[in-house]
């Protein structure tokens, strides 16, 4: 069960994040009692494998403005250092009840866009591009490291929405964030124990498996493909985080 999440979060990590769809309700189905942060930390252990050999594979295709990507990288490494702390001191329960809401708006924007994402523009590297994206990368790096579930969703939006990318262009660069916010957290969950590693290494080798795979189809497929991934994704998150908050299957029966 563990095996087929890791290799499915790895494909559609690769191609437009939310991997942690599929992998964390899979460790918490299997590991019902054990604590969240050893969860939080298996998951980030095999979704970095799976984000690294995405991130490299993208990096060889698709060429990216240099310097947002090293402040995306820099601001979201401690955002998500900070969420990770923040995650072994406090529960996450309460951005359950807000996720839905915000996924949702990522929706009907996307929607009613029928061209957002379709086109790329000449990213301009001047200073209010940097501070959009030092800002959004702190946030979405602490989100990443708090909770995690929708991550590579926001960095997707922040990228196509605020910065002018393409969903290619905005796949390749959620990668390589991506990958350094997961470092990050994992520098955290390693020294305190949160890690079972015969699990995490197990679940990282499929991972990798569906990284791969993931990123040879969003580059062949361009950004239309990744557009259809990224609308399916955002509501399938959508769907089951409001489940989750607010148990609309058992009202539904």
């Amino acid at each position: 069960m563990l095996a087929l999440a890791a290799l499915g979060a790895g494909f559609v990590d690769a191609i437009v994040g939310g991997g942690g769809l599929l992998q964390i309700p899979a460790l918490f189905s299997v590991f019902p009692k054990e604590i969240p942060a050893t969860l939080f930390g298996i998951n980030k252990v095999s979704a970095v494998g799976g984000t690294f050999v995405a991130a490299t594979q993208y990096i060889r295709k698709v060429t990216l403005p240099k310097k947002l990507m090293y402040y995306a990288g820099s601001f979201a490494l401690c955002g998500s250092f900070l969420g990770a702390w923040t995650v072994t001191q406090i529960s996450p329960d309460f951005i359950r009840k807000l996720l839905p809401l915000i996924l949702l708006i990522l929706l009907f924007f996307t929607l009613k866009n029928k061209s957002f994402g379709l086109s790329h523009q000449h990213q301009s590297q001047d200073r209010k591009s940097l501070t959009i994206v030092a800002i959004g990368s702190l946030g979405i790096g602490f989100y990443d490291g708090f909770f995690g579930p929708g991550t590579g969703a926001f960095l997707m939006f922040l990228f196509v929405r605020f910065l002018g990318f393409d969903f290619l262009h905005g796949a390749a660069a959620t990668k390589i964030v991506n990958c350094i916010s997961n470092l990050a957290a994992l520098a955290l969950f390693i020294p305190t124990g949160y890690i079972h590693w015969n699990v995490a290494l197990w679940m990282m080798a499929f991972n990798v498996v569906g990284g791969v795979l993931g990123s040879v189809v969003a580059l062949r497929g361009g950004s239309r493909l990744v557009r259809v991934f990224f609308i399916g994704v955002v509501l399938a998150l959508t769907l089951k985080t409001a489940n989750d908050s607010y148990h609309l299957w058992d009202f539904i029966r």
